[in-house]
């Protein structure tokens, strides 16, 4: 049979692993963790990573990257190529699985990304112009190169403006990549499936998710990632379930509270990420409140090579 790539999407706390981890084993090949979060070692039970012992099948991109070290969507795009290359080179149908949206495009999809990155000289450029002129320099910067992507972004939002003007110096208008994203244009064929469930019983899922999470430990691994100096991490301190922790601990807030943030943060997480796969038409939505976790990888397993 030849390869196929799989997609497996889905909110938060919906089952897309164990759905996975089932496809996977019955094709005898790998899943391709597609999560913001899960690539950074010791953010375990935050993240919800599949235990070890418990993978049925070898999980890539997970433990990549330290939690003090800056991840974004464009080494992701190289990092999961990596991957998915190696397993149609094996004659293994790579699963991709996961809750980022933008790491789902970027590693199937044609995006470009700036090749700025933090501490740059081209972004520390622009930056410098921000701070010693303002905003409104870096966005007349903007309008004067490239009207169109300044109609796109807010005059206030610097990061995004910047974004801009770096992907003007690699050639690519952030306002073109924009529209691409309803037009999607395919860098590998794949089949897309969307896990989904009634809303009140996903919420019902994710609030007992982060109870177990407390129960498995969340406190103590928070507190270890502190100690080991991950406090100010750029990108691992934005994680739901980390940062809230992070400001009980700093006296901004009660662990009773934070948890109860923890959960609302998570569910108003969950309706974005639905939000997001909706608008993608090639996803095949499969109702798990119709199906059960066997019966919905049964149902990727036979659509398989159709």
């Amino acid at each position: 049979m030849t390869p196929q790539i799989i997609a497996i999407v889905g909110p938060t706390a919906v089952g897309k692993s164990a759905v996975a981890d089932l496809v996977a084993r019955d094709l005898g090949s790998e899943v391709v963790s597609a999560d913001a979060m899960q690539v950074y070692r010791g953010m375990d039970i935050g993240t919800a990573k599949t235990p070890v012992g418990e993978r049925l099948v070898p999980l890539n991109l997970v433990d990549i990257v330290d939690p003090g070290e800056t991840y974004s969507a464009a080494l992701y795009q190289s990092d999961a190529r990596i991957v998915i290359d190696r397993l149609l080179s094996e004659g293994k149908s790579p699963i991709i699985c996961g809750g980022t949206g933008l790491y789902i495009r970027a590693a199937l999809d044609e995006m470009v990304f700036p090749a700025g990155e933090v501490g740059g000289k081209t972004r520390s450029r622009y930056e410098t112009i921000a701070d010693a002129e303002g905003p409104e320099a870096v966005f007349s910067l903007l309008r004067e190169r490239d009207p169109a992507s300044a109609d796109c972004i807010h005059p206030h939002n610097v990061r995004r403006v910047i974004r801009a003007l770096e992907m003007l110096d690699d050639g690519v208008s952030y306002s073109e990549q924009r529209a691409g994203f309803s037009k999607p244009r395919e860098h590998y064929g794949a089949l897309y499936f969307g896990l989904s469930m009634n809303r009140e019983r996903l919420y019902a899922r994710i609030d007992r998710r982060v109870d177990a999470m407390m129960e498995c430990g969340l406190l103590d691994e928070v507190k270890r990632l502190l100690s080991e100096g991950a406090g100010p991490a750029l990108t691992a301190r934005q994680a739901i379930g980390y940062k809230e922790l992070i400001e009980a601990f700093e006296g901004r807030s009660t662990i009773p509270d934070a948890i109860e943030t923890i959960k609302r943060r998570s569910r108003r997480y969950a309706k974005r990420q639905l939000s997001w796969f909706r608008r993608d038409e090639r996803i095949v939505w499969l109702d798990l409140d119709e199906l059960s976790i066997e019966g919905a990888a049964h149902h990727i397993l036979s659509s398989v090579g159709e």
